[in-house]
């Protein structure tokens, strides 16, 4: 075999395994967000008990001070361009900024993305695993709270079910809402952000994806500010388990990729 016969074997090789390694990241990543989306399947729907760790919530959030969800539901509800701009934040930026941020991160390279996927992963498992074993309630069940996406849904792609699509709201865990993964991701992108990004702007603009996201959770009334801090909390606790196993490959003598 010539030189460029073997140069040209090669690069089909290459890329055959690149490929085959990005199929399996959005295999990996499809599979996280079916589970996300369709805990409904799993969780149990009955509406009581989970009124009942709403409102021991909030007696929580009374006590330290936290309990701003009337407010911002109030002015989310009233003033229509601030409820229309925060239904579609909801029912959209969770998802493309989070997979906008994954792609980034790829191609800045396995050091960077393979950290951040692994504290993505862990910290959905650990919301999924609460969502299936303590179901609470969002504001929006809650009577004296309103639900901003559906009275503004004639104006989106979303049905009374959230943010799912009209005709899909039964794939929706409407009782996920303790803690917010919208929260959590958020948080994500902004602390990835600003691990990687070499602009200022740019990690500017990821903790105010963070900020955004928390404000629009709450005045939508599908989250509880505790739920919000327990987001972060969990997403937190995926960095701390990533960066864990990272240390400890390094330590067992496989290093990572220099930054």
């Amino acid at each position: 075999m010539s030189t460029l016969e073997q140069e040209s074997a090669r690069e089909r090789s290459t890329t055959a395994v690149r490929a085959g390694r990005i199929l399996s990241e959005v295999a990996l990543i499809g599979l996280l967000y079916v589970g996300y989306s369709c805990s409904r399947l799993l969780a149990s729907d009955a509406l009581a008990p989970a009124l009942g760790r709403a409102a021991e919530l909030v007696r929580v959030e009374r006590l330290l001070g936290l309990h701003w969800e009337l407010v911002l539901n109030q002015l989310f509800a009233d003033v229509r361009i601030i409820g229309l701009l925060g239904s579609y934040w909801y029912a959209t930026a969770h998802y493309i900024v989070t997979a906008i941020t994954l792609v980034w991160l790829y191609r800045v390279g396995q050091y960077a993305y393979v950290p951040a996927r692994r504290a993505l992963v862990a910290a959905t498992l650990i919301g999924l695993a609460i969502y299936l074993s303590v179901p609470t309630a969002p504001p929006r069940f809650v009577g004296g709270y309103i639900d901003v996406l559906k009275l503004n849904a004639a104006d989106g792609w979303w049905g009374g079910d959230a943010s799912a699509p009209r005709g899909l709201g039964g794939l929706t865990n409407q009782l996920a809402a303790f803690p917010s993964l919208h929260a959590g991701w958020a948080l994500w992108v902004a602390i990835v952000v600003h691990r990687h990004a070499r602009h200022r702007i740019t990690r500017t603009l990821g903790w105010a994806h963070a900020a955004i996201t928390a404000v629009v959770i709450v005045g939508t009334g599908n989250h509880w500010v505790i739920d919000v801090v327990f987001g972060w909390l969990v997403v937190l606790a995926g960095f701390l388990l990533a960066d864990g196993l990272s240390a400890s490959r390094t330590i067992t003598g496989r290093p990572r990729s220099p930054r």
